[in-house]
């Protein structure tokens, strides 16, 4: 049985050190409930033969790229536990910090918008809403809110249908909605959060392996030259369907945070907000529909 180190050197190619180590950590404790201080002190060598074979068994995995949160079916995000598998994106941290500055929002006594503490029965629309992340997060956030979420994957809201489930986000309602051909509604809304496709085909030459290989494109990439294709849709359409003062939130590509600004400006938004995630990249952005 190899060594704990052996295990996170073993993904060294495709990772740097101090992720390979988390990585591990992650699966030892998912997998088989060792604490940082369990691996210390070499639990891992402790392993039945059965468990150090199904543990190998994951490393080879892992050496081939596959992302752990698929390997393990879960992902942590907000402190809360989601399924993921194959075919729905893992959630970000940046995506985390997003759902933090709408809840922030939605906590300040005298909030921009119509997002009030004093009001919290709001209408939420997540729009391209992959696993449930956002949509649960802020479900969860705001009890009183009416939330509902939109995809064009079935996979997708399989699995963000048994989130709702698992986190017991009762206030989330699922549909299966084309972000890129949105339907006329009648309903109005409070808050229109989207984090679609953004990536750009030239830029896959600098992502990992891991995610190329085994997220999936339709959750990630847009043509090179229509950078912008889900954020003007989903800005038209929130041009039409948020209330006076509603507030609108993107997870953005950094390459294009100006052209998404003008953009939004050229539908009539108004105090458009960017913000840079953890990393320093300008990563989200908020505007009033006004």
């Amino acid at each position: 049985m190899k060594t704990y180190q052996q295990l996170w050197q073993s993904l060294t190619p495709l990772y740097d050190a101090g992720e390979a180590q988390a990585i591990v950590r992650t699966v030892l404790d998912v997998k088989y409930g060792m604490t940082l201080t369990d691996v210390i002190c070499g639990k891992v060598n402790e392993l039945s033969a059965d468990e150090g074979i199904k543990l190998e068994e994951i490393v080879v995995r892992l050496q081939k790229g596959k992302p752990v949160q698929y390997i393990l079916g879960q992902a942590d995000f907000t402190g809360r536990t989601f399924h993921v598998e194959p075919g729905v994106l893992i959630p970000r941290p940046e995506t985390a910090e997003l759902c933090h500055w709408i809840a922030e929002d939605g906590k300040k006594e005298e909030s921009l918008g119509s997002v009030s503490s004093k009001d919290m029965k709001k209408q939420i629309l997540d729009i391209c809403t992959g696993s449930g992340c956002i949509a649960i997060t802020l479900a969860l956030d705001f009890p009183d809110a009416e939330v509902t979420g939109w995809d064009i994957s079935e996979d997708a809201l399989r699995i963000a249908q048994e989130n709702t489930e698992t986190l017991e986000a009762k206030n989330v309602t699922l549909e299966h909605r084309d972000a890129l051909s949105l339907p006329e509604e009648k309903e109005t809304w409070d808050i229109i959060v989207s984090n679609p496709p953004y990536i750009c085909e030239k830029e896959k030459a600098d992502m990992a392996k891991n995610v190329l290989d085994y997220e999936p494109s339709i959750a990630l990439f847009v043509p090179d030259e229509d950078p912008l294709r889900f954020y003007r849709a989903i800005a038209e359409f929130a041009s039409l369907h948020l209330h006076h003062k509603g507030l609108l939130y993107f997870e953005i590509n950094p390459l294009y945070e100006k052209e998404t600004r003008e953009m939004l400006e050229g539908f009539g938004f108004r105090d458009i907000e960017t913000k840079e995630d953890s990393f320093g990249k300008k990563r989200m952005m908020r505007a009033v529909w006004a």
